[in-house]
């Protein structure tokens, strides 16, 4: 079998699911989907995390793109960036519907 580059869709669904791979980053997106935005200060009051934890875990989520804050010191407004979701819940569903059954092992 000869070796072949990634693909951009293989880097890009592995960045979304890395974004989602800890609870607490689940979490603030099904807070965020709940409403229309929600400050940092308040997500640290429901989470079970510790404020620079959070922030953390804002990033992660920020940098995969799923979500969008707005800096009005002292306060960051966070919500759901809905154009990276749409795209990020095509390529997962696509992906999901591409893998075929798996043979038998064995």
């Amino acid at each position: 079998m000869l070796k072949r580059d990634l693909t951009e869709k293989q880097v890009e669904i592995a960045r979304i699911t890395k974004a989602l791979s800890h609870p607490i980053r689940v979490a603030i997106l099904e807070m965020l989907a709940s409403q229309e935005c929600c400050f940092h200060g308040d997500m640290s009051e429901v989470l079970p995390v510790a404020k620079s934890t959070l922030s953390q875990h804002l990033k992660e989520l920020r940098e995969a793109g799923l979500i969008q804050g707005t800096i009005n010191l002292p306060t960051v407004k966070y919500c759901i960036n809905k154009e990276n979701w749409r795209i990020a819940k095509q390529l997962l569903n696509e992906f999901f519907e591409d893998i075929k059954k798996p043979s038998e092992c064995s």
